[in-house]
């Protein structure tokens, strides 16, 4: 990754080719979705926001990571060049809408209810007489919105999963579409007991999610390539493995189970 032949990628991109210096012609956005990717003080943290710090340093990278509403990194991803987006979800839907620069984490999906009101469904088709809480453009609302569920009708669509579960503690929803391990520290992080709070409705293996780092199709494609030998790096070195250790190998999130 040291050669010649990075250092010469990089000018041609237009990137800063030394240690510590900026590198105008790149963004990084993001969103709030703990524990993958969020602020906290300001300060961006997460499993995959730690991967994606890991792959910077080892192209000697410093670019400023944005923390925007999911609908809008997507979009400005999507139709701008020389944009990162993590983390996000690579689905049929949006294969050829980006070019996908490596695997960083998986996440199964589950329909939430609190665990007071014992709701339990049989199949999708009953959340269509209920009111679902989703992230708006998201990977879990796209799925709803593939299976007949509509923006207004059956799905109430918000900018934060956080606010979505809020949404649910009121009762202003029946349902919360998230993954399992962002209800459960979503949960700890509101000071409630996730075992006592909320119960999976619905599991939905048919949704289990691969979190890529990706950029739009204007991107040059060296640019991609670029990335994607870092992460590729990162995994060679231990790093990779290091840092999902820290966040999943010991964490809760990972280890507590969630009531069916």
């Amino acid at each position: 990754m040291r050669s010649d032949r990075r250092q010469l990628m990089l000018a041609g991109l237009a990137l800063a080719a030394g240690p510590g210096r900026a590198a105008p012609a790149l963004r990084i956005v993001s969103e709030e979705a703990p524990p993958f990717n969020y602020t906290e003080n300001g300060t961006p943290m997460g499993l995959c926001t730690e991967l994606v710090q890991a792959v910077l340093k080892e192209l000697q990278l410093h670019v400023p990571i944005e923390t925007l509403p999911w609908a809008r990194a997507y979009d400005v991803a999507q139709h701008s060049s020389h944009v990162l987006i993590y983390s996000i979800a690579r689905t049929d839907q949006r294969e050829h809408l980006f070019k996908w620069v490596g695997l960083l984490t998986q996440a199964d999906y589950s329909l939430f209810a609190l665990a007071s009101r014992g709701l339990k469904l049989n199949q999708l088709s009953d959340a269509l007489q209920l009111q679902t809480a989703t992230v708006n453009a998201d990977v879990a609302e796209q799925f709803l919105e593939e299976r007949g569920f509509v923006k207004g009708r059956h799905l109430q669509s918000g900018s934060r999963n956080e606010l979505n579960l809020e949404k649910l503690r009121q009762r202003r929803v029946d349902l919360w579409i998230t993954a399992d391990v962002m209800a459960r520290h979503l949960a700890r992080q509101a000071g409630q007991d996730s075992q006592r709070l909320l119960v999976r409705a619905l599991p939905l293996p048919e949704l289990n999610v691969s979190f890529y780092m990706a950029f739009g199709q204007a991107t040059p494609d060296d640019q991609v390539e670029l990335f994607r030998r870092g992460l590729e790096a990162i995994k060679r070195n231990g790093q990779y493995e290091q840092i999902r250790r820290k966040w999943q190998g010991s964490s809760r999130d990972a280890a507590e189970p969630l009531a069916s």
